[in-house]
């Protein structure tokens, strides 16, 4: 008999739909049958690539003995957590609070009002039958201590990341960027690039930040640094050399053998960190992974309605990474007499790489493009010769059992990706990555935002219509506004405007002077959080603030500015304590301190004039442009000629005839 689950479209809780546990959704019907039975509930949430979720699922929710004590004595609830974020943020700080760890799958008991009082995450079946009959009895024979531990705990999730109003500083110094980095810089891992730690996870936003300060602070151990860490990453197994595309992260300190699941958002991330990164040093490994990345994405993860796909499963056939590893007898009977360079390049071994005897992850060194050079090739015929052997282990990788794909297509995902696209546009000038974008900010702005500017988190089903977070509205607004900036077609910029105001309007607290994730009007959870810190994702808060300066500035609005600078203060004294957890933030500070280039083009050839621009490395700029516009910067300054103009704090400098006249003033 399925349970609840099997109404859902969820593929993350489709899985759990035939287990014997008698799981339920989300929602009143769940909530109020706790209340009336006064039952505990669980909370259990994971995601539909998560290999953990899936064992955990294997050994204790299909487990018949187990499922009739949560039966008994719980009401269970199945949580996606890219479904419901706004739920995991409240008892995944719960778990943290309590355990001082978090991940997935997690897995909370509440009481009946959904207040937590246990936690944790991946359970050995014999251990969680022991707590589940452990905490019942706790409820039938002492519930006052639950409910007082509850009371605390509660109060504890409630004031997290909760910030004081701190006065705005006259000004912020060089001092306050050093005292940021050089403990930052005790992390890196000079070996292996990254930091000191293993597992390993990529981190896009951290990389972004160091290497735009490493430029403006001229700091060459740094940019070295990201450089190395960025050639590690794409020539270890976190990369599918294969297909193109980024693991979630590496089980070691290496990057040598992934966690297999693929995650949009990594890889929307990654595009515009490996296209910035190409843009200040041309380095064709980088080149090779964008291409290769927005080619997988393309293939792989495009829905027929130009919507975006979340995840491919670390699993197939039941095994982590399947699909993904090769027999040394594979590819020598695959590529024939091609077989030996690819074995050398790729260390590929008859005993294998990794766990599973036999079995390689393709991983190669850093020199190794140099090193075919060396031998004879040249660069084209280098980059032609790994295109044509890829292709053939990627038609035979074809036939195999596929990773399961998780087909949400959620708003900040998507945004994320097409944010990817158009840095990797403006930096290789390829008319397919713009069209590819401009097909999928259509997509979002069809399907996910409605004529009064709110947006849902993703497109909505026979179930449900869930209304957009924070975050849905950031990184969106930040793609539209990329999209103007790449295209000078001022609708994405006067939609990413409707997108801030409705924004302030739902998420803005003006007491607290702080953004909620979720909105003013959203179902009433046992919290409202803020999301401060970044994580493999910049928070939603920093996100916003910094698109609130950046529209700001185009549109000379001291509101949005004013507002940003504010939050900005707030946050600023936690930057000091773990740079790499608010590297967003610490973007912020570089254009605090370096400044922002305003660039104004006007005339014809605006465009061409752009991209021209975009054949230099200016990390601390934003371009606006066109014939005829009503933006503040570019009124009356119109014309057939092409000028180009730089603005700093509301100077602009005489019209400049090229781009090189530009940036030498910039210079």
């Amino acid at each position: 008999m399925a349970n609840q689950l099997q109404f859902e479209n969820s593929p993350y809780l489709k899985q759990h739909a035939h287990n014997p546990v008698h799981w339920m959704p989300w929602g009143e019907e769940a909530l109020k049958k706790a209340r009336e039975e006064n039952k505990l509930i669980i909370i259990s949430i994971g995601y539909s690539a998560c290999h953990w979720c899936h064992v955990m699922e294997r050994e204790s929710f299909e487990n018949d003995v187990i499922a009739q004590t949560m039966n008994k004595f719980y009401v269970p609830i199945k949580i996606d957590r890219e479904e419901r974020p706004d739920i995991d943020q409240v008892y995944m700080t719960a778990v943290q609070l309590m355990t001082n760890a978090g991940g997935w799958p997690l897995n909370c008991i509440c009481l009946p009002d959904g207040r937590p009082i246990y936690g944790g995450t991946y359970f050995k079946s014999h251990d969680w039958q022991n707590i589940l009959i452990q905490i019942a009895r706790m409820w039938e024979e002492q519930p006052a201590v639950a409910l007082e531990y509850a009371d605390k705990l509660t109060k504890g999730i409630q004031q997290s990341e909760r910030l004081p109003i701190n006065p705005i500083p006259e000004q912020y110094t060089k001092g306050d960027l050093e005292e940021i980095i050089k403990p930052w810089k005790e992390l890196f891992d000079v070996n292996d690039g990254g930091y000191h730690r293993s597992p390993k996870f990529p981190l896009p936003n951290n990389w972004a930040f160091l290497l735009r300060y490493a430029v403006l602070a001229n700091d060459r151990e740094t940019l070295d640094h990201v450089h190395f860490t960025l050639q590690k990453i794409a020539s270890g197994g976190i990369y599918d050399h294969i297909g193109g595309g980024f693991a979630r992260y590496s089980v070691d300190s290496e990057w040598h053998i992934p966690h297999f699941e693929k995650m949009l958002y990594d890889n929307g991330q990654l595009i515009s960190l490996y296209a910035e990164a190409y843009q200040q040093n041309p380095n064709p490994l980088y080149k090779r992974v964008v291409e290769e990345t927005i080619t997988w994405a393309k293939n792989e993860m495009l829905a027929p309605n130009k919507g975006f796909y979340s995840a491919l499963d670390a699993d197939s056939e039941g095994v982590e990474g399947k699909f993904y590893a090769f027999t040394l007898t594979e590819i020598k009977a695959v590529l024939g007499a091609d077989a030996d360079l690819f074995i050398s390049h790729y260390n590929i071994t008859e005993q294998g790489n990794w766990e599973e005897e036999h079995t390689n992850i393709l991983i190669s060194d850093i020199e190794a493009d140099k090193l075919a050079q060396e031998a004879g090739y040249t660069a084209d015929e280098w980059e032609n010769y790994l295109r044509d052997i890829k292709k053939k282990l990627f038609d035979y990788r074809k036939k195999r059992v596929h990773p399961g794909l998780d087909h949400k297509q959620l708003a900040t995902w998507n945004a994320l990706l097409l944010n990817g696209l158009i840095d990797a546009y403006r930096v290789f000038d390829r008319q397919e990555y713009l069209d590819l974008a401009l097909q999928n900010a259509e997509f979002i702005n069809n399907e996910l935002i409605a004529a009064d500017f709110s947006m849902l988190h993703q497109p909505q089903d026979t179930n449900r219509s869930i209304p957009g977070f924070l975050d849905d509205y950031a990184f969106t607004i930040a793609a539209f506004t990329a999209l103007y900036e790449a295209t000078f077609e001022e609708k994405w910029l006067m939609k990413a405007k409707g997108l801030i105001d409705k924004t302030i309007e739902l998420f803005y607290d003006k007491n607290e002077k702080t953004f909620f994730y979720s909105a003013s009007n959203a179902e009433k959870l046992i919290a409202r959080k803020s999301e401060v810190m970044d994580n493999v994702i910049p928070s939603s808060t920093s996100t916003i603030c910094r698109q609130l300066k950046k529209i700001g500035l185009l549109l000379d609005n001291e509101d949005y500015t004013s507002i940003s600078g504010q939050i900005f203060a707030n946050v600023f004294p936690q930057i000091k304590t773990y740079g790499s957890a608010y590297s967003n933030w610490a973007i912020l500070l570089l254009e605090e301190l370096y400044g922002c280039n305003e660039i104004a083009i006007t005339g014809e050839d605006a465009l061409a004039y752009r991209k021209e621009l975009d054949q230099h490395y200016i990390p601390n700029k934003i371009v606006l442009g066109g014939t005829t516009s009503s933006l503040p910067l570019l009124l009356n300054r119109k014309g057939l000629n092409s000028k180009a103009y730089l603005c700093r704090n509301k100077t602009c400098s005489l019209p400049q005839n090229t781009i090189a006249e530009l940036i030498k003033i910039i210079e």
